[in-house]
């Protein structure tokens, strides 16, 4: 299988600097506000790519779009499917909580998959 793009972590890291000089704040406050560790700031600006968990607390702080650093595959970017957007619609609705939007999500795709046009 081919991979369709990969993460730059060195343009990643060249934005999330411009953030924090923008700000004005040192990598030790950056690590405090958004709660990833010095040492998860230092493997990145060495070039290692975040965990997922580093990645989102760090988009989530700076107002980076995620994005925007993932380069590689074809030139049409692909949007997601209908029913992988539905789904992450309702993980981020503010009105449900975690089990509620699992239990609607479920319902979702099992009336998907009953309903939804096979391909001939």
């Amino acid at each position: 299988m081919t991979r369709k793009g990969s993460f730059d972590a060195d343009a990643f890291y060249a934005a999330l600097d411009g953030e924090r000089q923008a700000r004005d704040f040192t990598w030790k406050r950056v690590a405090e506000e958004s709660g990833v560790s010095a040492s998860t700031l230092t493997r990145i600006a060495q070039g290692k790519r975040p965990d997922v968990d580093s990645l989102a607390a760090l988009v989530a702080w700076s107002g980076l779009e995620v994005d925007r650093f993932v380069k590689g595959g074809s030139s049409r970017k692909e949007e997601a499917e209908p029913l992988a957007r539905i789904s992450t619609y309702l993980r981020s609705d503010p009105h449900l909580n975690e089990e509620a939007a699992t239990a609607l999500d479920e319902i979702v795709k099992a009336a998907y998959a009953r309903l939804r046009k096979t391909a001939r």
